[in-house]
Order: structure tokens, then C-alpha cells, then sequence
């Protein structure tokens, strides 16, 4: 589970929270096996610095120029998790997204627990992609937070339209609610907007028997990058992989297993 805790106060004057700002990412975790080799390779892949996480030494908050960008829990051998990384949405009530989940078939792996200040649950779609809900402040200067975090999410799943419906009616997209995200039909793919910018895609194609991880439904996380060369470069100097490389995308994998894009994209 990551450590909102660690980035909840930043000294900003106005503090947001899920209850105005919803439905949207608004966090992205990674749980790796070995906390130090993970900050070795982040640091030297994407340039991000360390701060320790208030619960415990298994907990680090990579930050961009100061802002809370992402965070790491080396908790996956120790709670037998899956290394991955997970995008984490904003909700108004963790314990009405998580009941919603299970209504419609999906699984609850844990939670909702409390963490100050707010609640979190880390859930699985009715495919099996794995996703979190966090309920309570968001970073203070959420602006700051939404430049320096990833550029969005995708969702490769069986079926984009029925994903769409299901993650709709968890996280209340497309309401008549102030402040709720948009869906579109963009280029083939459903496309999640909040306040105009895309946060999140969905694309039919997975399987979800298939053998190879990287084909199964899961939520794949896209860094905003200046160089995508450069970045595939580090990751296989410093003990990764490139699965896919193009000109301005590409995908990695850090040497713990976990994979994720960088991209010189940032979606608007």
C-alpha cells in the first residue's frame, strides 16, 4: 500500500480533497521486492529523489523538484503481492467504492484501511487489473502535483466499453456531479478527462488467460519524459529492459519486473 501520508501536507494554503476533486487519478504506487536497488534505478531512469515515508523503512516518496510524484512499498515478498505498479484514484468514500466493486464483480484485495488522512483500498476489476481508490487530502498544490506526475494511465483490458462502464459506476465518471470526469471516444480508445486534460485511457486487445503478464488486463503507467532515448538507455544500464521502443514512447521494465512507459507526451 503506498504512503499518502508522506505527501498529504505541503505547506500550500489550500489542501484539496477527494470530495471535490474525484474520480481521477491521483496517485501512483509501486511495490517492489528491494527498496534500495528500486531507488537506484527511478533515480537514475527518471531523475527522482527520495524522501522517507512516515509508515516505516519499507515506505520512500520519489519527489520532482520537490513535489510528491510517486510512491514505493518494498512490501511485495513480505504481503505476497505482485511487483507492479498501481494508479490510485480519488474517491469520496473508499468504503462506497470498494462495496461498489464487489458489487459488480470485482474483488477487494485490501481494505478499506485507515491512513491518515485519509482511507485507501487496493482493488481488481472484474478482469483482473489491479487498481486503488484513496479517499481523503490530496496534495496541497494539486497543480503542482498533476505537472509533475505521470503524463496518464491506461487501461489495456478485454473490452473498453464494458471496462468504461464498470469504472464509471465506481468512481461516478460522466455524472451530473460538479466537478466529475468526462468520458470521450478518442482514436479508437475511451478517454478519461478531468478539468480538459486526459488522465486516463482505456484500449480493448488484452487477454485474460493469456500467459504472458504484459498481454493480461492491467493499468499501465506513462511518464512524462524529456528524452525517451535517453531513459531507455539508463534502464538497461542499470540492470532493466526495453520491451517496446519508438520515437517518442517507450516501454520499460525495472529489474525487479515492474513495467512502465515513458513517453514525451503529455496528453492535453
Amino acid at each position: 500500500m503506498n504512503d499518502h501520508r508522506s505527501y498529504a501536507a505541503s505547506g500550500a494554503k489550500e489542501v484539496l480533497s477527494t470530495h471535490s476533486v474525484f474520480g481521477a487519478p491521483c496517485w501512483v504506487s509501486l511495490t517492489s521486492r528491494d527498496l534500495e536497488a528500486t531507488q537506484r534505478f527511478y533515480g537514475a531512469v527518471l531523475g527522482w529523489e527520495w524522501r522517507r515515508g512516515s509508515l516505516g523503512d519499507h515506505f520512500r516518496t520519489a519527489l520532482v523538484n520537490d513535489v510528491p510524484v510517486a510512491g514505493i512499498a518494498a512490501v511485495a515478498s513480505v504481503w505476497q503481492m505482485a511487483v507492479a505498479w498501481t494508479p490510485y484514484f480519488a474517491v469520496p468514500s473508499a468504503d462506497v467504492a470498494a462495496s461498489r466493486v464487489r458489487e459488480r464483480g470485482g474483488t477487494v484485495a485490501v481494505g478499506p484501511i485507515s491512513l491518515p488522512p485519509g482511507r485507501a483500498a487496493l482493488l481488481a476489476d472484474r478482469d483482473g487489473a489491479t487498481f486503488g481508490v484513496w479517499e481523503g487530502a490530496l496534495i496541497g498544490n494539486w497543480e503542482a502535483w498533476r505537472q509533475a506526475a505521470p503524463a496518464f494511465v491506461r487501461l489495456h483490458t478485454r473490452d473498453a466499453f464494458d471496462s468504461a462502464i464498470f469504472y464509471g459506476e465506481i468512481l461516478d465518471w460522466a455524472t451530473d456531479r460538479p466537478g466529475c470526469c468526462e468520458v470521450h471516444y478518442e482514436g479508437g480508445e475511451v478517454v478519461l478527462r478531468s478539468r480538459g486534460d486526459a488522465v486516463a485511457r482505456i484500449e480493448s486487445g488484452a487477454l485474460e488467460a493469456a500467459p504472458d503478464p504484459t498481454i493480461r488486463p492491467h493499468w499501465q503507467v506513462h511518464f512524462a519524459v524529456p528524452d525517451v532515448a535517453a531513459c531507455a538507455r539508463d534502464a538497461e544500464r542499470h540492470g532493466g529492459s526495453v520491451l517496446v521502443k519508438g520515437a517518442d514512447e517507450a516501454v520499460l521494465r525495472d529489474p525487479d519486473g515492474a513495467q512502465f512507459t515513458v513517453t514525451s507526451h503529455r496528453a492535453r
